[in-house]
């Protein structure tokens, strides 16, 4: 598959939710991908990308992002409290803010460096002992608390749990963002966006369909 056939299966996601395409951004996710390939969909105009580790993305987006002015870099894996700083100063949205402490060290952080990325709280829609994220019950006090902070809490992330059927995820993180007036849903990845689309998302993460199958050696 291609960015044209993923960006046309985007259009088509939109018009049968009866959503403008605009509503919708393609996260490019670009980890562990050679650099040709990242290169070539920047070089075809995409300037939104994703990374899980801030180690890996500092080695090459700092110059990637000098060459290609207006390229958007999300954080999409896990962050350790120690990696906060680096993280913040790096990119321009993190969708893992999984739990209190690391939302009180970003909250420090962006005192001190005067400015913070947009931020997604993660729930643990299957409540999946080996996943991160706050489970659904206490989804509401964890916004609470992290809009207490004045931290910029753009919306919801979620990974629905293989094995189960996605769309009941997404609608469940769907209902959690509405009632706390949060427009931002960051669910669906290349096997599942299209779902997602069809129940509000707003970021989905796209990998494998874009760029071809990681290279991982």
């Amino acid at each position: 598959m291609s960015l044209p056939e993923i960006t046309a299966r985007i259009s088509a996601a939109c018009a049968r939710a009866d959503r403008s395409p605009a509503e919708v951004t393609l996260i490019a996710v670009s980890k562990v991908q050679p650099a040709d390939r990242v290169e070539a969909v920047l070089d075809a105009g995409h300037r939104v990308f994703g990374e899980n580790r801030v180690q890996e993305a500092q080695g090459k987006w700092p110059a990637w992002k000098a060459d290609y002015p207006g390229t958007e870099l999300h954080l999409l894996g896990p962050l350790q409290s120690n990696k906060a700083r680096p993280a913040m100063e790096l990119f321009d949205a993190i969708h893992s803010i999984d739990r209190v402490k690391l939302a009180t060290r970003i909250a420090d952080m962006a005192q001190d460096l005067g400015r913070c990325p947009d931020l997604f709280l993660q729930i643990n829609t299957g409540e999946e002992d080996q996943k991160a994220g706050v489970p659904p019950a206490q989804a509401d006090a964890f916004i609470r608390e992290a809009r207490a902070m004045d931290l910029p809490v753009a919306g919801l992330m979620c990974i629905p749990p293989a094995q189960e059927t996605p769309s009941l995820h997404f609608a469940l993180l769907a209902k959690i963002a509405a009632r706390n007036g949060l427009p931002g849903l960051s669910m669906g990845m290349s096997a599942d966006f299209e779902q997602a689309i069809a129940l509000g998302a707003t970021h989905i993460r796209v990998g494998s369909a874009i760029f071809g199958e990681r290279v991982t050696s």
